[in-house]
């Protein structure tokens, strides 16, 4: 039972020596006068990030000693200076998300912790946000539930990706299989450049046709409907999705493909049953980037929908719209102050929470399709 605890530790003694003995070899095999350049840049630049941070009225003298040593640096060391530049920026991109991430979870705490609810004797904090369904952070009794604003998004969401998935994987499937050269070379910059155009001009169409049109067609009294607001949205999304699927499909090795036709099948066959399967993970991965621009889509559902937080009746009626996670950000913080404010907070984090994990999703499937049909380890 102890032999994995020990060799865990000597793994980690191993590795910090090793790391000290590359540490040694920089410092011996640097110049002097190099070492002491980019010792001096690193520093400055992690003093002036700490400074601004600080809001401190001296940030400007460390970051104007920062640009003196990298320009004397890039002058004299370019390689060295370009190495360690690179992992001080990076380094503070780091602190910076890390930074963000407390922050917003820091101001979620206050409505989580009001929203305790004791069950069976237990504090459990946020859950009434969760069980309850009145947004109501005005009048009395105040209530923060995001039951409503969930449910619209989930419903938003699953109608953009009803519309996203199979258009863009079609879409991908045309311009890497079918398309001529000429075609494709024509039609995927044009696809690409629908992710180029801003939301808020979407959601200002889907504001001025879809919604009018939708009203005098179903009889609905008001404008928004989730129905529209996840066309648009998946509209949106198709780039990313026709963009990623796309290079997997492209990443199928050739031999598989003339190895399908040499066996006397026909293309579409070989489309169906090769290249779709064998790039499935990433077309997954693109469903899945494409499912995470539509939960967190901002403007276009603020546009269209109305923003009453409230469930509709039936859950299922999309015809009907009230308001999403993020239209609901988008509307009130404005003019959100205390609990309400921290309410927002916490849509956010769940939010976060959400594409984070896609994202992690969409990556782990894609690199399992690299590991695949690349062979690596």
């Amino acid at each position: 039972m102890n032999i994995l605890p020990n060799s865990d530790g000597a793994g980690l003694r191993a590795a910090a020596r090793r790391g000290l003995r590359r540490g040694r070899d920089f410092v011996d095999e640097t110049p002097p006068d190099a070492l002491v350049t980019v010792t001096v840049a690193a520093v400055s630049l992690l003093a002036a990030f700490a400074g601004f941070l600080a809001a401190s009225s001296l940030t400007a003298v460390p970051f104007a000693v920062f640009l003196v040593a990298t320009g004397y640096g890039w002058l004299r060391h370019q390689e060295l200076t370009a190495r360690v530049l690179t992992l001080t920026t990076t380094v503070s991109t780091i602190l910076v998300l890390g930074l963000i991430l407390v922050f917003i979870f820091a101001e979620a705490w206050p409505t989580v912790q009001y929203a305790t609810v004791n069950v069976f004797g237990v504090p459990i904090p946020g859950l009434r946000l969760f069980i309850e369904t009145r947004w109501s952070p005005v009048t009395p009794p105040i209530q923060y539930s995001l039951v409503p604003m969930i449910h619209g998004t989930v419903l938003v969401t699953i109608i953009a990706t009803a519309v996203a998935a199979p258009l863009g994987v079609a879409a991908a499937l045309f311009l890497s299989e079918i398309a001529p050269k000429t075609v494709r070379e024509v039609v995927k910059p044009g696809v690409e450049i629908l992710a180029g155009i801003p939301s808020i001009v979407y959601g200002f169409i889907g504001f001025t046709i879809l919604s009018p049109w939708a009203a005098d067609q179903f009889d609905i009294v008001g404008q928004g409907t989730y129905l529209f607001v996840g066309i648009v949205v998946g509209l949106m999304a198709l780039p990313t999705v026709v963009s990623v699927a796309e290079d997997a499909l492209n990443s199928i090795p050739e031999s598989m493909k003339s190895g399908s036709l040499a066996l006397g099948t026909t293309d579409w066959q070989t489309m169906t049953s090769i290249t779709l399967p064998a790039a499935f993970s990433g077309v997954s991965a693109a469903v899945l980037l494409g499912v995470g621009r539509a939960i967190g889509e901002t403007m276009a559902a603020t546009v269209m929908l109305r923003g009453s937080p409230g469930l509709t009746k039936p859950l299922y009626n999309v015809f009907y719209g009230n308001d999403t996670l993020t239209s609901l950000i988008a509307a009130n913080y404005g003019d959100a102050d205390g609990l309400q404010l921290s309410a927002l907070f916490v849509a956010g984090v769940i939010l976060f929470v959400t594409v984070l994990f896609l994202s992690i999703g969409s990556q782990y499937i894609e690199a399992r399709m690299r590991q695949k049909l690349g062979g690596a380890d």
